[in-house]
């Protein structure tokens, strides 16, 4: 009866957190583990900032690192900044959920080690400027805590992420 009670208690306080998305004015920070043919498990950190409540702008970074056969290891770092819409207030959606899309532009730079010497597997055309779109989604727990998941992206980590967000 007692663990019944605390469940009850503890869906009661989160529930009563008054989750919301990001609103004008304030930012949120994003960190995630991507999907990409290739290159093993992608890391992102991102910050976004509201500068109104259905926009953001954001700049993330992304790392991977894969151990192909052989002695061959490739490394991929990217950087980028994003405009994203948020959709909640066209479509009248409740603000613990939110859901958006947008355009990522970034910089991403690979390299490759072959015996521990590094080469240029793709005659240099394979760093450089890289332009997306992506669609996503959160889901906030409490005020400032939620859990996101978004497909597309500037980076190699294009096929999507999932993670969790704060927001401050």
């Amino acid at each position: 009866m007692k663990k019944r009670i605390f469940i009850l208690g503890m869906i009661s306080l989160f529930g009563s957190m008054h989750a919301q998305r990001i609103q004008k004015g304030e930012a949120q920070i994003n960190v995630g583990i991507g999907v990409a043919n290739g290159w093993g498990l992608p890391i992102s950190v991102g910050v976004d900032y509201a500068i109104h409540n259905d926009i953001t702008v954001g700049i993330e970074g992304s790392y991977a690192t894969e151990k192909y056969s052989g002695d061959i290891k490739g490394s991929w770092f990217g950087v980028g900044a994003n405009g994203n819409y948020h959709f909640n207030t066209l479509l009248k959606i409740p603000n613990k959920w939110d859901v958006y899309a947008g355009a990522t532009l970034a910089y991403n730079s690979f390299s490759y080690k072959y015996n521990g010497s590094d080469f240029d597997y793709f005659d240099g055309k394979s760093s450089g400027v890289g332009f997306a779109g992506q669609i996503g989604g959160r889901y906030f727990f409490t005020k400032n805590l939620a859990a996101h998941i978004e497909l597309g992206g500037g980076s190699v980590a294009s096929g999507g992420k999932a993670g969790l967000t704060y927001k401050f």
